[in-house]
Order: structure tokens, then C-alpha cells, then sequence
């Protein structure tokens, strides 16, 4: 069984492995830079300072 790409579903390429080209790659890290790929969790406020950012 060949794997497809994730994105076109082309033949993957060993190179661009698990995409087919370097264009579908671009695709991807695009998406997630872009904040269309989001990892489900709890939101962490922006206003309050970490527990660790230096201050005492």
C-alpha cells in the first residue's frame, strides 16, 4: 500500500516523506504558523505573568 499526502493525496515521496513535494510541505507548516492546525487545550491567560518569568 502506498501512503498519500496528507494535503493533495498524491503518491508520498521518500524525501518529503509524508508529503509528496516540497510545495505540500510548505502547506502544512503554513497551516500550522497560521493558526489553522490548533492542539485542543485550556486557553492560558495572557494577562497574568508566569509562575517563572523572573520576578520575585
Amino acid at each position: 500500500m502506498t501512503s498519500k499526502c496528507p494535503i493533495c493525496k498524491k503518491p508520498v515521496i521518500t524525501e518529503f516523506r509524508p508529503f509528496c513535494s516540497k510545495r505540500c510541505k510548505d502547506v502544512d507548516l503554513h497551516r500550522w504558523l497560521s493558526g489553522v492546525y490548533v492542539i485542543p487545550g485550556e486557553s492560558v491567560p495572557r494577562d497574568e505573568p508566569e509562575e517563572n518569568d523572573g520576578e520575585t
